[in-house]
């Protein structure tokens, strides 16, 4: 069975918990209310929406190259 590696976003949300976010994959953002659920989670986002393409025939996003997550600071 064919691995994938994708870069997800783990945001604190302001209700608490976390907020996933996949970047390669536009919409596929979940939340949970523990890092470990919010894990859990996307990558049960992420195997459906493989899972979607295969049926319907659609080419699978790969992410190319190592990600490069970094903060900036913007001073107005």
């Amino acid at each position: 069975m064919p691995q994938y590696h994708y870069t997800v976003v783990f945001e604190p949300a302001l209700e608490g918990g976390y907020i996933a976010s996949v970047p390669a994959l536009p919409g596929r953002v979940t939340e949970g209310d523990t890092i470990e659920e919010a894990r859990a989670m996307v990558k049960d986002a992420i195997r459906g929406y493989i899972e979607s393409l295969l049926k319907h025939g659609e080419e699978i996003p790969i992410e190319s190259g190592a990600a490069n997550v970094e903060r900036v600071e913007v001073t107005l």
